[in-house]
């Protein structure tokens, strides 16, 4: 079981610092799902950097296991996920939600097997 929160660790932090770096560095690709929505370029910017953040710290949790850092970066990204959810939500955009949907689900399956 440790194999695959491991394995299911690294794929969330490859996904989240990649989304964070393109958000970060204004990439009109990474900034696209939070204009369709309504979300401000500075706004998403700073989505950015929590992911970015937050992946360092699955990075870091793959390393140390037992620190609480790890769990308190998956229970940020859960929170951001839902909360992206919910903009999806409220901008009547729900189909393209299905990509935090399915991370927040991820999330969910790696802070119940951890």
């Amino acid at each position: 079981m440790q194999l695959a929160h491991d394995v299911l660790l690294g794929l969330l932090a490859v996904v989240f610092l990649v989304s964070g770096a393109m958000k970060l560095s204004g990439n009109p690709k990474g900034l696209k799902g939070t204009r369709d929505v309504n979300i401000g370029d500075r706004i998403a910017r700073l989505i950015g950097l929590v992911e970015a953040v937050a992946a360092i710290g699955l990075i870091y949790a793959l390393r140390y296991p037992d620190e609480l850092i790890g769990w308190l970066a998956i229970l940020v990204l859960w929170i951001a996920m839902g909360i992206t959810v919910y903009a999806h939500s409220k901008a009547n955009k729900m189909k393209t939600s299905a990509p935090a949907v399915v991370l927040l689900l991820l999330l969910s399956v790696v802070l119940v097997i951890n």
